[in-house]
């Protein structure tokens, strides 16, 4: 494209309402679609990611840009010749878009209103966690109507509705709660809110094709669905959710307990979690993910922190001589003085057992801390 074709990206019009990373992923397999389809899934892309349609109106508007065909026989006039130089300005707009995703500002919630700065703000019940229930009730019926549940729930048709599967017995078989859908959050114990959180983790799907059905008014009908990319966005939002009602939980993103409640920690923890879960050799992944699924779960108890402590404590035993040649003969005793001295690893007579749960917190991060440690000391003795 020459410099009098190119098309100016002006990117303060555009909000994203996904992460960052998430939309330029989406977007490079975008532009990796061949054939006049990538279109069309360029156009769903911006739909869904964007707060207003301004971006698809952008990409629409963009003029025909038309390069000599490829192959010497084809003309412009042919079909083959005439796609490469009709998309060549979509793409290349598309693509720094792109590539200047990181640019992009998140939609973030307007000003208060009136209501908002001098009402309660709050559900009738004066209930905030009430309030979290209907905005996941909402946040749910969005991902339905973008299709993120037809693949598991199936999708009206006028031509072909008969066989759809029952939602709310799909939810029963994983949930073993009956009658969950459709949604009523009215109705919901806080079990069956949490519950309903972890499942539909586990059903959304993100259709990255779709097609108008424009007989009988029936709709837009979805395809070539993947988990991976839905999952991702549906923990991001539901996580921003739970956190602006102050719930004081959120989705695991990697580990044993992937897409489950978990207690949020500071930015400084999750951090070390995440370097554990990910630089571990792979003779130890297993337990130190078994031992962060233990610890941070939301059902958490001191006997589960014991547990916890106990597999990281296991490790660091296998790495005992390593500790010792790094720390020097009486810290690494101190080291497991601690654990054998307490009622946290082999329950001997006389261990102590009475002490606070922060004590069991305090254990479980500094154990942690040194498997990270010993992971470093042991990938700077490795070859390259």
């Amino acid at each position: 494209m020459s410099d009098d074709d190119a098309v100016s990206l002006d990117l303060s019009n555009y909000e994203l309402l996904w992460p960052t990373t998430l939309f330029a992923t989406e977007g490079e397999w975008v532009l990796r679609t061949t054939g006049a389809s990538w279109e069309d899934r360029a156009k769903w892309l911006l739909t869904e990611a964007f707060a207003s349609t301004t971006a698809v109106a952008d990409f629409e508007q963009i003029p025909a840009h038309r390069e000599p065909a490829a192959d010497p026989w084809a003309t412009t006039a042919s079909r083959w010749g005439y796609q490469a130089g009709r998309d060549r300005g979509q793409r290349d707009w598309f693509e720094e878009l792109i590539k200047r995703a990181s640019e992009l500002r998140h939609a973030v919630a307007p000003r208060p209103y009136w209501p908002q700065r001098y009402g309660s703000g709050l559900s009738p019940d004066g209930s905030t966690e009430r309030d979290a229930r209907q905005d996941f009730a909402r946040l749910i019926g969005d991902f339905a109507d973008n299709g993120y549940l037809a693949e598991v729930f199936g999708e009206y048709c006028v031509d072909d509705h008969d066989d759809l599967p029952d939602a709310s017995e799909v939810i029963e078989r994983r949930l073993g709660i009956p009658d969950l859908w459709p949604l009523a959050p009215e109705t919901w114990d806080e079990e069956s809110f949490y519950g309903l959180i972890e499942v539909l983790h586990d059903l959304v799907s993100r259709p990255r094709a779709r097609r108008y059905h424009s007989y009988s008014g029936c709709g837009w009908h979805h395809s070539e669905f993947h988990n991976g990319p839905a999952r991702v966005l549906y923990r991001w939002k539901v996580n921003k959710l739970l956190r602006e009602a102050g719930i004081e939980y959120e989705l695991a993103a990697e580990g044993e307990d992937l897409g489950r409640l978990i207690a949020v920690t500071d930015d400084a923890r999750s951090q070390l979690m995440h370097r554990a879960l990910n630089d571990s050799p792979p003779d130890t992944t297993a337990g130190v993910r078994h031992a962060i699924a233990l610890f941070r779960g939301r059902d958490t108890s001191p006997e589960s922190k014991r547990s916890a402590i106990f597999n990281l404590g296991r490790i660091l035993e296998e790495r005992r001589a390593l500790i010792k040649e790094d720390l020097g003969g009486k810290d690494e005793g101190a080291l497991f003085q601690i654990a054998n001295g307490f009622d946290l690893r082999h329950r001997r007579t006389g261990q102590r057992g009475e002490y606070d749960e922060a004590f069991l917190d305090w254990i479980f991060w500094w154990y942690l801390a040194t498997v990270e440690l010993t992971n470093r000391l042991i990938a700077s003795r490795s070859p390259a």
